[in-house]
């Protein structure tokens, strides 16, 4: 199964590939529904599929918004560029766009996104009759759901499902929460997430309003916990599926690390699977679930409206490290004294370091550094490589 990594940004794709991606899918600065990601500009697009190629890997850009007719204007120009750029796929969720596409630009795989809302096999067979390659399903089917319609489709078009990551509150994501509260339109990349908000519920004779809870801690009603497959990936391959998604263009850098790796290292056979579980731990989430995949018993729950993470991101190692010494990139203080966890894609993982020496930018000896994204150097007896990460518990 292909391990699918969401990328914001040109550093995100980097770090996604290092950590084990089989594909990435980014946006330009259009057409995508993470508008407020950092995206990608037409020479970013041009270097990320040289820079993925280069890797054997592959790139898939997000046309996913609800289209209107003036969202038409220009779309030519940017699929020639898409073209060009030699794009693996697009990700398209209004049939009106797919239609267009496929009519006038053949050579451009259409992946239908989750927006799209396939939830049977008479839906994706419409889709894969229009040339569409690849189906991403509705996060709202059942492993048996999905058994039953790979089993009708076959081979005729790959089914893609979400593993990991956040999950909207509304149907596969078609909300119009935010629309309404804030004049942000969540279909057309703007959302606000206001389902993330918190509220009360008042009984109409009443003057006081009563808050949602579900415990003393207190819950948001419209908040989904965070998706979580990694037990339960051999399942998802019996039942057909052919990418692994995980959520988070909008995500930082060691989010995207730190769950890559474990997805890659669960797909090699990594059986230690207690370090995946505290690894998936270490970067922000909400209380994980399995969603809608083992029945209606099984759905998204309540949750906290604020993630957790037990670990916090310090460095990024910016040059593979050599003579016992490594340059990194500052992300959060750290001081002479402190014990740092390696995040790695290779034996050096979970590994510490203990820091004897900073060397700041300027050459001068530190204990503290505390200059945000400063390069500075440290000690280390490992050969870390570019991209590897330092973290610490908070």
């Amino acid at each position: 199964m292909e391990l699918l990594a969401p990328a914001g940004n040109l550093d995100k794709l980097k770090t996604a590939v290092h950590f084990g991606a089989d594909a990435v899918y980014f946006s330009g600065k259009k057409f995508g529904l993470r508008a407020f990601a950092g995206n990608f500009d037409e020479n970013e697009i041009f270097e990320a599929m040289d820079y993925l190629r280069s890797h054997n890997k592959k790139g898939y850009i997000t046309l996913n918004i609800v289209a209107k007719d003036d969202d038409f204007d220009g779309l030519d120009d940017y699929l020639n560029l898409l073209i060009k750029a030699k794009v693996d796929g697009l990700i398209v969720s209004d049939v009106g766009l797919i239609y267009y596409i496929r009519k006038n630009f053949p050579s451009l795989n259409i992946h239908v996104s989750t927006q799209a809302n396939v939830n049977n096999s008479h839906s994706a067979k419409f889709f894969a009759d229009l040339g569409c390659t690849r189906i991403v399903l509705a996060r709202e089917l059942s492993l048996e759901d999905i058994k039953k319609m790979h089993a009708q489709l076959g081979d005729k078009v790959e089914l893609e499902a979400f593993v990991h990551g956040a999950m909207c509150i509304s149907y596969s994501g078609r909300c119009l929460l935010s629309n309404y509260l804030s004049g942000r339109d969540s279909n057309r990349g703007a959302c606000v997430q206001a389902c993330r908000w918190k509220y009360y519920i008042r009984e109409e004779s009443r003057d006081d309003a009563l808050p949602i809870e579900e415990d003393e801690r207190g819950t948001y009603i419209l908040n989904s916990k965070d998706m979580c497959l990694i037990d339960h990936l051999n399942e998802l391959g019996e039942a057909g599926i052919a990418s692994l998604k995980i959520e988070g263009r909008m995500k930082s850098d060691y989010y995207v690390a730190s769950v890559v790796n474990a997805y890659r290292r669960a797909l090699d056979g990594f059986d230690d699977y207690d370090a995946l579980h505290a690894e998936l731990e270490k970067t922000s989430h909400r209380r994980y679930t399995t969603g809608f995949y083992f029945g209606a018993d099984d759905k998204e729950y309540l949750e906290d409206s604020m993630p957790v993470q037990t670990y916090v991101f310090i460095a990024k190692v910016v040059d593979d490290a050599r003579d016992g010494q490594v340059k990194v990139e500052m992300r959060n203080r750290f001081r002479v004294g402190d014990t740092l966890e390696v995040l790695s894609a290779d034996d050096n993982f979970l590994k510490t370091v203990k820091i004897e020496k900073i060397i700041d930018s300027k050459g001068e000896q530190i204990d503290d550094a505390k200059r945000v994204q400063e390069i500075v150097t440290i000690n280390c007896p490992y050969s870390l490589k570019a991209g590897d990460i330092l973290r610490t518990q908070p």
